[in-house]
């Protein structure tokens, strides 16, 4: 999170709530921090995200090391 800048990417911070204040408040801070914010819905998204967070961990700490992040592509 110190650095979320992957060279010309940064890397994404999703964010979920039923609060639209607090959503916003969750997306400036993100972006303030360099991530690239995405809203990935609802709060019941919660449930989707907190695994990923899971994931996340397990790669660093299995072998991956802490300098990996996610990043969303569209086509």
């Amino acid at each position: 999170m110190a650095d979320p800048v992957f060279g010309d990417a940064a890397a994404q911070m999703f964010y979920c709530g039923d609060d639209a204040d607090a959503k916003a408040v969750a997306h400036r801070l993100a972006a303030e921090l360099g991530f690239d914010p995405k809203d990935a819905g609802g709060l019941a998204q919660a449930r989707l995200l907190e695994p990923l967070a899971l994931l996340w961990i397990r790669l660093a700490f299995g072998g991956w090391g802490r300098e990996i992040s996610w990043h969303m592509l569209r086509r």
